[in-house]
């Protein structure tokens, strides 16, 4: 059996070769954007295997007129993000800490050529503001693997659903509006 670091498969040092490290990326050229007005580009481990226990990543993320990378998670990571075209206006929540910083919202408008730091494991996000032009930004990651979790995508599309019991109390709504929810989002993710 072959062996393996953080799940990867380690190769023999011996047969080790310059694709190893290699992607060609085109991380230079636009993506089209989803339905939120946005993509990303991740080159983690899975697509370079030679980034396995380097701890390192990079993604392109390319956003459209008022698109955004909505509030998401990198459970092991840190991201610093750097905007090369455009502007974007970006933030994120500290952790459930003791009053009075608790949950404190921290946000910025960068341009380009602006860095922005999310600290590892808390809720962030991008948005373009500009109606009319485009923006795209470089993240790098202090993980090969870093992970995403998508909120909004993680808690009303779950597979099972989530009880909206549950949901409703947790966000106090009323059930309804959580199988509203849960209908848009289970269509998106399992269609």
């Amino acid at each position: 059996a072959p062996v393996r670091v953080n799940g990867f498969v380690c190769k023999n040092p011996m047969k080790v070769n310059a694709d190893d490290f290699f992607k060609a990326a085109a991380l230079d050229k636009p993506r089209v954007t989803n339905k939120v007005g946005s993509n990303v580009t991740l080159i983690n481990v899975m697509q370079i295997a030679g980034l396995n226990t380097l701890g390192i990543s990079i993604a392109r993320i390319d956003y459209a007129p008022l698109g955004q990378n909505p509030p998401h998670t990198h459970p092991r990571a840190t991201e610093i993000l750097t905007v090369l075209e455009g502007t974007l206006y970006v933030g994120f929540v500290t952790s459930n800490q003791p009053a009075p910083n608790r949950n404190k919202f921290l946000s910025k408008v960068l341009n380009k050529g602006d860095v922005f730091v999310f600290p590892v494991g808390l809720i962030h996000f991008q948005f373009n503001p500009n109606p009319h032009k485009p923006a795209v930004a470089i993240a790098a990651l202090s993980s090969q693997n870093p992970g995403a979790i998508t909120i909004a995508n993680a808690v009303f599309g779950s597979d099972p659903q989530i009880s909206d019991d549950v949901l409703a109390k947790a966000f106090q709504v009323e059930k309804n509006t959580i199988d509203w929810l849960q209908a848009q989002f289970w269509e998106n993710n399992h269609n």
